[in-house]
């Protein structure tokens, strides 16, 4: 069969204008970028305390999640005030004096600075975390608590690991 002049022509017009559909890679890289900026400043949410392979936290079914505040980790050697070491276990359990003189001296470091870039709005509460071993002895607990006191951080939260409620479980 025999094209029209016409059918050429719109062949001939097709094939010079062909239309090519491409993909703009520039707007999309800009646009991943963007979300993994986003995912990189909201991952670090403050919920999460710090892991140590040194205290095995006791078990709670307790499921209130944990606030940034000022933490105390207490393993088997030593007592840590956000990771810098205040204090010897042995030798503060030896002692007779109720209170920790060197874990005070770190929280009133602590106050200062945390005073320092406090907002208006949101005043310092007096918050600390305690990371302790559940194999401490329960003096050296109350040593620190008391130390916790005196220093203004009178809300303290003791933290745990979060065990699976066996009623809970049995539903799902």
């Amino acid at each position: 069969m025999k094209m029209s002049r016409r059918a050429k022509r719109m062949e001939r017009h097709h094939k010079r204008f062909k239309r090519t559909t491409a993909l703009n890679m520039v707007s999309l890289m800009d646009i991943f970028t963007i979300l993994v900026f986003f995912l990189l400043i909201n991952s670090s949410s403050g919920e999460v305390l710090p892991s140590t392979k040194t205290v095995k936290l006791p078990e709670s079914l307790a499921d209130k999640k944990p606030k940034e505040t000022v933490t105390i980790l207490v393993n088997s050697d030593s007592i840590l005030v956000q990771g810098r070491k205040v204090a010897d276990v042995a030798s503060t359990i030896k002692t007779t004096t109720p209170m920790i003189p060197a874990l005070k001296e770190e929280l009133d470091l602590q106050t200062k600075s945390i005073v320092k870039r406090v907002d208006p709005a949101n005043p310092f509460n007096g918050e600390v975390t305690i990371m302790g071993d559940k194999e401490i002895p329960y003096r050296l607990l109350k040593k620190i608590m008391l130390t916790c006191t005196m220093a203004n951080y009178g809300n303290i939260s003791l933290a745990v690991m979060q065990k699976v409620d066996a009623k809970a479980k049995g539903s799902q």
